[in-house]
This record gives C-alpha cells, structure tokens and sequence, in this order.
C-alpha cells in the first residue's frame, strides 16, 4: 500500500507524509526510542525494544509492500518526527475486517496537527484497504488523544481498568475504541 502527501503545518512549516522504507529502518527505530521515553501512554518503555536498525528496515519493507497494512513516518526537513500504522487485527474471516492502529509523535513536534494528519491518513488507507472497522486503545487520562479521536468519529466501546502497569504511576486505565469505516466521512 502506497500513500505521500505534503501537509502545511500550524506553524508554516511543510511535513510530508510516506511509507516508511527500508532506508528508514534507523529513522523508525531513534523515533521509536525517543517517543516511547517521552509519554507513559504509549504501550512499551524504550528498554523493551529489542529491535535492531535492521529488523526495523524489514518491518518498514514488510509494510510497504502489504495489500493491507501500512506504516508512515512523518518527515520534516528530512527528520522522521513521528509513526502511524494500520495493521490487521487477524487474517481469519471472523476478524479480518478489523484494523488497528497505533500513533507516537516526537514531543517537540505536538500541537501542529501531525498527529491528526497521520491518523486521518492511516483511516484512508485502512478504508482504500478494504478495512470495515479500526481500532485502537488509549490511556483513559490522555484527555488530548481521546478528544482527537473522537473528533474524528472514535466511539468508546469498553474499558480495561488494569490495562496497563506503568512503571511511574501504577495502573492505568484504557479506553477501548472504534472506527466505523464504513460510515466515516472524510
């Protein structure tokens, strides 16, 4: 699955929207390290990754050439400030119309409208993808994440009070949350 597009940030600046490539392996893996060690509400610490530079380059390569999952950086001035994906929920008939999604922008980069072009983008694909249904989950006290994606049309369908075990303020809360692609309008 292809996409690139050139949006105008709120600042002025322009930040194109692609594929991550294979050539990005490295790219992937410092922002991945860097969002994780900023925010407590993304999945992971950056001392869990056990991804090298090229496994990452795999993954993006995996990616790029799927008929149905994608993975896209954020690029301004040639530095990768963030990461969107869609992938599938399973490849079983039951399941296969699902999708999930994940997001992390680079703290210094927040407010500018990255993280609602990436996830107005990755709602595109997932729906050219044939998707019928996106998903995704968000620390309940992240009141700037959910507030975008309900923006964008999220409804809450559930709660997981333990979902998450964070190493600074214990048990997080997570919201469960989905996407009608089907009756989304862009």
């Amino acid at each position: 699955m292809q996409f690139h597009k050139i949006i105008t940030l709120k600042d002025g600046r322009t930040c194109t929207l692609r594929n991550g490539t294979e050539q990005d392996g490295l790219a992937l893996l410092e922002i991945y390290q860097l969002t994780h060690a900023q925010t407590d509400y993304l999945l992971s610490y950056p001392d869990e990754s056990t991804l090298t530079a090229e496994q990452e380059a795999q993954f993006l390569k995996e990616k790029l050439e799927s008929e149905n999952e994608i993975q896209l950086l954020a690029v301004i001035g040639g530095i990768v400030v963030a990461s969107a994906g869609v992938g599938c929920v399973g490849k079983k008939d039951k399941v296969k119309h699902r999708a999930t999604f994940g997001i992390s922008v680079d703290k210094a980069y927040w407010g500018l409208g990255i993280g609602r072009a990436l996830l107005e983008a990755c709602i595109e694909c997932a729906r050219d993808a044939g998707f019928v249904q996106m998903e995704l989950e968000v620390v309940a006290e992240n009141k700037k994440a959910l507030a975008l994606y309900e923006s964008v049309g999220f409804e809450e369908y559930g709660r997981n009070p333990k979902g998450f075990r964070s190493r600074l303020s214990g048990w997080q809360e997570l919201v469960l949350m989905r996407l009608d692609l089907e009756a989304y309008m862009i």
